[in-house]
């Protein structure tokens, strides 16, 4: 039985509407980076995205903003391996921000993913929260969110990178937080931002700072008791 032109046309249009609905390239430059992942989520596609894809989608933006998007799923419930899979380019892109270097990842990091499903769910749990950040930021107090203070602010994110991905309980979620504020602070240009994320960072270091010695306590504790 031959369908109706009428509905073959209808499934065109829609198919075509679907495809123009998706920006380009030009257009994600100007978009907010929350339009920009929620897009990525929802585009047609294969049924992994690599952290490739997520260079991509993200074109020629700072290296702010691929550090808020590495680091950000270490704060938020994530699936599981996301944050593994996310934290290595944190390294990476913290010597880049430190040196004033353009993005770019090896290779190897670049082909590693996720599935669709996974990063639709990450997605839904980040984009909500980026919105409300987006709408607070704006340019202030911008000589702490330039050159050669973003330098140095690559520099405490790269000791913070550090931290994030050593096996310290509750560990990484501090200097995720600290570095997700200085990341959208130097991304939109807001030295309050970033003040609030060196806060984070001091912060950060005297969490972690007391887990550390927690653990070497504990661990001193149980030695002395059994070749004691």
């Amino acid at each position: 039985r031959r369908e109706p032109a009428s509905s073959g046309r209808a499934a065109s249009a829609a198919h075509e509407d679907s495809r123009l609905q998706q920006p380009d390239k030009s257009q994600r430059r100007r978009l907010p980076l929350s339009q920009v992942l929620r897009h990525l989520a929802e585009e047609p596609g294969a049924d992994r995205i690599s952290i490739g894809d997520l260079l991509t989608a993200l074109g020629d933006r700072a290296v702010a903003a691929l550090l808020f998007v590495f680091a950000v799923p270490n704060i938020v419930p994530t699936p599981p391996g996301a944050s593994t899979i996310l934290g290595a380019p944190l390294l990476i892109l913290a010597v880049q921000l430190t040196f004033g270097r353009r993005p770019w990842l090896p290779a190897v990091v670049r082909r590693q993913s996720m599935s669709r499903v996974d990063y639709q769910s990450l997605a839904a749990r980040i984009t909500p929260w980026l919105e409300r950040a987006e709408r607070l930021l704006r340019p202030r107090w911008s000589f702490l969110a330039l050159p050669p203070m973003e330098y140095l602010i690559g520099l405490v994110c790269l000791l913070l990178a550090i931290v994030l991905v050593l096996p310290i309980p509750l560990g990484n979620i501090p200097p995720a937080i600290a570095i997700s504020l200085m990341a959208l602070g130097i991304l939109e240009r807001d030295g309050l931002w970033v003040l609030a994320g060196l806060l984070a960072a001091a912060t950060s270091s005297v969490v972690v700072s007391g887990v550390v010695m927690a653990m070497i306590k504990t661990a001193s504790y149980f030695l002395e008791n059994i070749f004691g």
